[in-house]
């Protein structure tokens, strides 16, 4: 139960993060009211939808719990009404986004284990679920999805993250403390490239663009 709740918890924090990012550049392509809920909602449940569809959780949570639609959905009004207080501080929201990562890998890491998954395996659903709604969010406004964006050192920090909570329960490290690593680990490292201006390494020899 205490987990369930966690899960619950972790899902939905991250969720309403991820759908403020959403709205923020729904709001930049000029959409309408309708638009930015929309893009919010992709953004916030997309990588849970993607985790719950390749593991057989069904109905996924996004359309069995009517918080995962609210909770997105309140989030894209808040970003259609104060977009423009949110611009000012989005340096703000982007330090945001970096702990929703942290918390959805961790998410989609213990539902995979939950589901009898193999650690590699949940560690590939945290992934999925950490950046699954970020690229539908791009792809839909026409932009190279941040995951393949050489400047944005994002999906690495993602799955060690994930690793780290899905071989660290596996292993029966307690909960807390797998989870607080895993958390530190995803979003500390995404929060220190963010300041350092890392970038992804490239093979060796290869010319930069």
């Amino acid at each position: 139960m205490e987990q369930t709740l966690t899960l619950l918890v972790l899902d939905l924090v991250g969720c309403f993060v991820f759908a403020l990012s959403g709205g923020l550049m729904a709001v930049r392509k000029e959409l309408d009211i309708f638009g930015v809920i929309v893009l919010a909602c992709v953004t916030g449940l997309g990588g849970g939808f993607l985790r719950d569809m390749a593991i057989g959780a069904t109905p996924v949570a996004a359309l069995s719990d009517w918080r995962y639609l609210a909770v997105p959905m309140a989030a894209g009004l808040l970003t259609f009404y104060f977009h423009p207080a949110l611009g000012r501080v989005e340096p703000l929201v982007n330090v945001f986004d970096a702990l929703g990562l942290g918390l959805f890998v961790i998410a989609g890491a213990v539902k995979g284990l939950d589901f009898g998954l193999s650690p590699l395996a949940a560690a590939v659903m945290g992934l999925a679920t950490g950046v699954g709604g970020g690229a539908i969010r791009d792809v839909l406004a026409g932009r190279v999805p941040i995951i393949l964006r050489r400047s944005v050192f994002y999906a690495i920090p993602a799955f060690a993250g994930a690793a780290v909570a899905a071989f660290g329960l596996y292993a029966g490290v307690p909960a807390t403390l797998a989870m607080s690593v895993a958390f530190v680990t995803c979003s500390g490292w995404r929060l220190l490239a963010m300041w350092r201006h890392w970038e992804a390494p490239l093979p060796r020899g290869s010319a930069s663009v």
